[in-house]
């Protein structure tokens, strides 16, 4: 189990990316300054994921798994050739390990095991959100862009900020966001594994890449 369990931590997952039909626990207040003001783009829900992956703090072999969440819609909008807002909803019942996919019964257990109560509680919280709130040049470093937003998993949302590459060319948008670890007990995931099986970390680093193309 506790091989199951190394990542089960997360995630974003996504990043990524559960918020879902219920309404928030928990929210923090993240002013709204994009408007959907300009040219509307469809995320390509098929080329855009959440790349996730979590780690344990003990033990040297097996310590981390990682792996994609897809997206279930989402929407760009871009005015005078720069990405002004987006929204971007994760499916949650689509995440899964990928270190583990040629190993066909621990997938099947670590994947059920994050799905599970002890972790992301997919069926009462089918969907995981991020929402720009904010975009802002960034001209220093790798990435051009700072995005604020409202992340929101379980049903608790909390601002989080990411640096990102940012393109917009003939029709499509791309956005790849810096992977950043995100503390997996601020979104209520708080599972533990008994010490000996190896502590799992908060820390859950998430990248979001989306591919978002015009609306005709």
């Amino acid at each position: 189990m506790f091989k199951i369990s190394v990542f089960s931590a997360f995630i974003l997952g996504m990043t990524v990316v559960s918020c879902g039909k219920d309404k928030p626990l928990s929210s923090v207040n993240n002013e709204v300054t994009t408007t959907t003001e300009g040219n509307s783009f469809q995320v390509d829900t098929l080329n855009s994921k959440i790349e996730w992956k979590g780690f344990k703090i003990l033990k040297s072999d097996n310590t981390s798994h990682f792996g994609t969440i897809k997206f279930e819609s989402g929407d760009v909008t871009v005015k005078d050739g720069k990405l002004e807002s987006g929204k971007f909803v994760a499916d949650m019942n689509s995440l899964t390990s990928v270190d583990l996919k040629d190993d066909a019964e621990q997938l099947n257990k670590l994947n059920g095991h994050l799905k599970s109560g002890d972790f992301f509680e997919v069926e009462k919280f089918p969907t995981a959100s991020y929402e720009i709130t904010k975009v802002s040049e960034n001209a220093n470093g790798d990435y051009n862009t700072l995005l604020d937003g409202n992340l929101t998993i379980k049903g608790i949302t909390k601002p989080v900020q990411f640096n990102a590459n940012v393109t917009v060319n003939n029709g499509e948008v791309s956005i790849a966001t810096e992977p950043k670890d995100i503390n997996r007990e601020d979104f209520g995931v708080k599972f533990q594994m008994p010490v000996a099986n190896g502590v799992i970390k908060n820390e859950v680093n998430l990248q979001i890449l989306i591919k978002a193309l015009e609306k005709k």
